[in-house]
């Protein structure tokens, strides 16, 4: 039995890929697994892949790129279902497995909301099916185990999560939007991790995703073999080449409100309004060797920055720098979640140690944090800029060598994935990921504009309290 005939069978997916609206994603699995095609499925596998040949045998590699309600997780999951149980059977995979061995069918999801979604969709398929219900031998939060010794996995993106795994298949979901605060390209790790995974059984890696920047792993594959003869195929297409039945008014209204985004999300084309702000390379040469943080010395003015946070999912948090000559050395950079109250005073602390009574604060966090530093002694004012243009005024500085920050990675990989976005007018701005965290980044960009008001290489002495320079009778400006 090939996949198309465990999709259409009444005992195995009941009532689930029934009609002619499915016959895109018939000719793409026909395509991927090798099944010979009639004339018109043929023509519709070549206008969804660019014009390439149909293979011949089933590739080693299938990556689809389709617009919004394209019915992807739910393919995702037939899939993925149809290579754990009659799949892995009928190419031999388990043959390859050692004794004791579980071959695994990891899909791997943007977030838990994601992954939770996915697992619902295979519970859905065993559960309909009294025939696939008998293979089930236990359930788990996020696992499958079968009595054939193939278990199906749910991941969020993590190469962690396949690393030591003798896989049989695995399919990345929404590919295009994974994120992680500790790398700059999560999809292309988890890519190189998974490759291994596959290889004792060689297996059958699945990304299927919305597009978005040119960048990342499943650009990389589209730039690559997109309309191209090989074991890789990658194929395109918009909501309504995937998904006839999508109301096109509502398309309509997408393109006529932003045309950007929306031949992304529905058209299932590259944005082109997105690039990468700043290149690793740079981010990488400005940080220091060691250490992590350097201490206060007696004869440094320093200043400092705070980007608060409320709560939830974003850090609060903080920098301290000083000017060297014309060099910005950022000396701390610290990030936590928590109490806001509990944080200020914590950093408040830390401002003193470096002798700063006055910092500055990201302008849209409003009057409270100010009020709760006033509480500790440290008066906060707001940046007179937004988040975007403090990126933008600190890209000169990275690129001319005149910033040192700490050797941190979370910081480091906040500046590489920054986002550069042209609006419908030409304006430019600079901001976080879909999904991602710049609030370290943010203030490290705002400690290096308030950088730019301070003078360099200044001779002072402290008054008794600690806090508050004293200003030496001459100055010495470099």
């Amino acid at each position: 039995m090939n996949v198309l005939e465990f999709l259409d069978s009444p005992e195995l997916t009941p009532g689930t890929f029934e009609g002619d609206t499915w016959e895109p994603w018939r000719a793409v699995l026909s395509g991927a697994f090798g099944l010979p095609m009639d004339k018109g499925r043929a023509r519709l596998f070549k206008r969804l892949s660019g014009g390439r040949k149909a293979p011949t045998s089933r590739v080693r590699e299938l990556l689809v790129l389709a617009g919004r309600r394209s019915a992807k997780s739910n393919t995702s999951a037939a899939v993925a279902v149809y290579l754990a149980t009659i799949g892995a059977e009928m190419d031999g995979l388990l043959d390859k497995l050692k004794p004791g061995e579980r071959g695994v069918v990891g899909l791997i999801a943007v977030d838990r909301a994601q992954a939770k979604v996915l697992f619902r969709y295979i519970e859905g398929i065993f559960d309909a099916s009294p025939v696939l219900s008998k293979l089930v031998s236990k359930r788990g939060a996020e696992s499958i185990d079968l009595n054939n010794r193939v278990s199906l996995e749910v991941h969020t993106n993590s190469f962690k999560a396949v690393r030591g795994r003798t896989m049989i298949a695995a399919l990345l979901d929404e590919a295009c939007f994974y994120a992680d605060e500790n790398s700059a390209s999560p999809d292309v790790e988890l890519y190189r991790a998974i490759v291994p995974s596959l290889a004792t059984t060689g297996g059958l890696l699945i990304a299927i995703s919305s597009p978005w920047a040119r960048k990342g792993l499943m650009y990389q594959k589209w730039k690559k073999h997109y309309g191209k003869n090989s074991d890789v195929l990658v194929v395109q297409g918009g909501t309504q080449d995937f998904n006839p039945t999508i109301d096109p008014r509502v398309i309509k209204e997408a393109l006529e409100d932003d045309p950007e985004g929306a031949r992304s999300e529905w058209l299932g084309q590259f944005r082109e309004d997105i690039s990468d702000f700043m290149r690793r390379d740079v981010v990488e040469q400005a940080a220091r060797v060691e250490p992590l943080e350097l201490p206060p010395c007696a004869d440094t003015r320093y200043f400092g920055f705070a980007d608060p946070a409320g709560g939830g999912k974003d850090e609060f948090t903080m920098a301290i720098g000083h000017r060297d000559g014309e060099r910005v050395v950022v000396d701390v950079v610290r990030g936590r979640r928590g109490t806001p109250a509990q944080i200020v005073e914590e950093y408040a602390a830390l401002f003193k140690d470096y002798r700063v009574s006055r910092i500055t604060s990201d302008r849209f966090a409003g009057s409270w944090p100010a009020d709760e530093f006033k509480k500790h002694g440290i008066t906060c004012d707001q940046s007179a800029k937004p988040k975007s243009q403090l990126y933008v005024d600190s890209l000169a500085r990275f690129n001319s060598g005149q910033v040192e920050i700490p050797p941190e990675d979370k910081l480091i990989t906040q500046f590489c994935n920054l986002e550069r976005r042209t609006a419908r007018g030409g304006r430019d701005s600079v901001d976080h990921p879909s999904g991602g965290h710049d609030d370290r980044a943010n203030a490290v960009a705002g400690l290096l504009a308030e950088a730019a008001t301070r003078p360099a290489n200044i001779i002072f002495e402290c008054l008794d309290d600690g806090y508050e320079p004293e200003w030496h009778p001459y100055q010495m400006f470099s």
